[in-house]
């Protein structure tokens, strides 16, 4: 069994994966400067960004620890580009959500190498960043976020667009969830596009 996990490590850790992790994790980090609102969804804070496409093609060219590294190398890239301005809870959030989408997505693909195993595991892992970011948002984020903006007025924002948000539970099912939803299909959608072409690339 250590014969075959230092084997595997190996595989992992061959130059062309190293060099792969840190090309897709610069330009995830890169993609993460760019942000846009989906006002109609959730309030203007909430910033979406396609930083998760060049790290689920990774995640699909090289396995789903790949894609987990190739995710941390993301964050920490992006903290040199610029830094943290949320005491490093965001970024937290940012690797944590990013997994939740590319780990099932990349073991799914992995177990079933077909054109319809990557969309199973694509929707799989949007749905588990949907679910993954909700919980995060009430238990993580919106606790911090209250130290400076009062909890009220954030609740008040998301039910500005959606009268039925009340509470901190209902903000993150009505509001984030539904951002990740939209934020999970744009990537899945964009990285199925893309992916052969870069396959070939990556595969010769």
């Amino acid at each position: 069994m250590k014969a075959v996990s230092v084997t595997k490590s190996k595989k992992l850790l061959n130059v062309r994966n190293v060099v792969l992790m840190g090309m897709f994790g610069a330009i995830g980090a890169v993609l993460m400067l760019f942000e846009f609102p989906l006002p109609f969804i959730a309030p203007s804070f909430y910033g979406l960004d396609l930083s998760e496409i060049p790290v689920l093609v990774g995640t699909f060219a090289m396995g789903p620890v790949a894609g987990a590294v190739t995710e941390m190398v993301k964050i920490l890239i992006k903290l040199v580009l610029k830094p943290t301005s949320t005491g490093f809870v965001g970024e937290f959030a940012n690797f944590c959500i990013g997994c939740a989408l590319v780990l099932p997505a990349g073991i799914i693909y992995k177990l079933r190498k077909t054109k319809q195993g990557a969309i199973i595991g694509m929707v799989t892992g949007t749905v588990c960043m949907a679910l993954v970011g909700a919980v995060l948002n009430a238990l993580v984020m919106l606790p911090f976020y209250s130290n400076f903006m009062p909890l009220e007025a954030i609740l008040q924002a998301g039910a500005a667009i959606n009268p039925a948000i009340g509470s901190v539970w209902t903000f993150v099912f009505l509001a984030v969830a539904p951002f990740n939803l939209i934020k999970g299909a744009l990537v899945s959608l964009i990285t199925a596009l893309v992916y052969k072409r870069i396959s070939i690339m990556i595969h010769g």
